[in-house]
């Protein structure tokens, strides 16, 4: 029997504050209520736990490694990561050594998506030219790599002070900690994924999904230019899982409408319009609905995209504390089991398939 591809289940936080009733949270109790949040990822199986790096109003996840270093302390079994962290605006030293020591205190639990940035608040916060985006990006990943695969490290670039023969303490693990590359929609990103032979991770938050499967496979075919070996890829999307259909698009849209409306401002999207949302949910990148719809099109995409990780992110401004609850309770309870006996069954059956084929051929 054809074993199928194993897939993990991760959650995606960007520190998003939320509601409890007719009550805004606090920024600390939205701190203090991501641990909780991790700490239930945890108790339903999921596999890794992530949060972004943001620096505007309604977001709380600007300290990740912090925030992560706590979670590890109220955890023992889930991955710890990012989603993503940007590395255009971080020191690679002091990138490094923030993931090692986590690394140390979670077990080697640590991982990292590293991304160039679609929100460029912290560049002008910690005093970076949007003008040297591509650069600042490219030496830093080049170093951060170095650091992570060549201990002592010697290294020169334009974007910072050169190192000669230089060892970081507390060391990471040989070879350094996962590190995947985050994209939106950018071949080059794709490509330079493959030639430091990272996992891609597809960040995909509009539109239709199964237009990304171009990029998978420049990303495979890239890979064998570069002699690599086959490397994961993974979908972080956004949505909300509810006990009905009917509930969670109505829920979800509450959020969802004001925080399109914004984005639109301030980047020119689409107006948020009910036709346009209800697209976006039969067809489109929201995983929004019951465990059996939600379970049904991570289904589609582990076959379009050939992934072996899914992220949803179940956080929104302005979503309650129950529904985030929810969320996170029956994507691990009963969405993540559903799609793995999903899975296990079409690999059955392509075996059994298969078989009855060679058969055939021997009568």
């Amino acid at each position: 029997m054809t074993t199928p591809t194993p897939i993990e289940f991760g959650l995606n936080s960007f520190g998003d504050v939320p509601t409890d009733g007719d009550r805004t949270l606090t920024d600390p109790e939205t701190v203090r209520l991501l641990v909780d949040e991790a700490k239930h990822a945890e108790a339903v199986g999921l596999d890794v736990f992530s949060l972004g790096e943001h620096y505007r109003e309604g977001y709380v996840d600007s300290a990740t490694p912090v925030l992560l270093a706590g979670i590890a302390t109220a955890t023992e079994r889930i991955q710890l990561g990012t989603a993503v962290t940007v590395l255009s605006t971080n020191d690679p030293v002091r990138l490094y050594n923030e993931f090692s020591t986590l690394d140390a205190l979670s077990y080697g639990r640590a991982q990292l998506v590293l991304g160039r940035a679609s929100q460029t608040q912290s560049f002008p916060l910690f005093g970076y030219n949007l003008e040297d985006y591509e650069t600042l990006f490219e030496e830093k990943l080049e170093l951060f790599m170095a650091l992570q695969r060549d201990m002592p490290t010697t290294w020169q670039g334009t974007v910072r002070t050169p190192l000669v023969n230089q060892t970081l303490h507390p060391t990471m693990r040989p070879g350094g900690i996962p590190t995947w590359i985050g994209v939106g929609g950018s071949p080059n990103s794709v490509i330079r994924a493959a030639r430091y032979g990272l996992p891609l991770m597809l960040a995909i938050i509009g539109g239709e999904p199964h237009r990304f499967a171009g990029h998978v496979d420049l990303y495979h075919r890239a890979l064998e230019q570069f002699g690599m070996p086959i490397q994961p890829v993974g979908q972080h999307a956004l949505g909300l899982i509810a006990d009905t259909d009917e509930e969670a698009a109505e829920t979800w849209w509450r959020s969802w409408e004001p925080l399109v409306t914004q984005m639109g401002r301030e980047r020119g999207f689409y107006p948020p319009t009910r036709e346009r949302y209800e697209l976006e949910l039969a067809t489109g990148a929201l995983f929004v609905g019951s465990p059996e719809t939600v379970a049904q099109k991570i289904v589609r995409m582990t076959k379009e995209l050939q992934i072996s990780r899914f992220d949803l992110k179940y956080d929104i401004g302005g979503l309650s504390v129950d529904a985030r609850a929810r969320t996170i309770e029956l994507f691990g309870t009963q969405v993540a089991p559903r799609v793995r006996e999903l899975l296990a069954a079409e690999a059955a059956e392509a075996a059994e398939n298969s078989l009855t084929e060679t058969d055939a051929t021997l009568v």
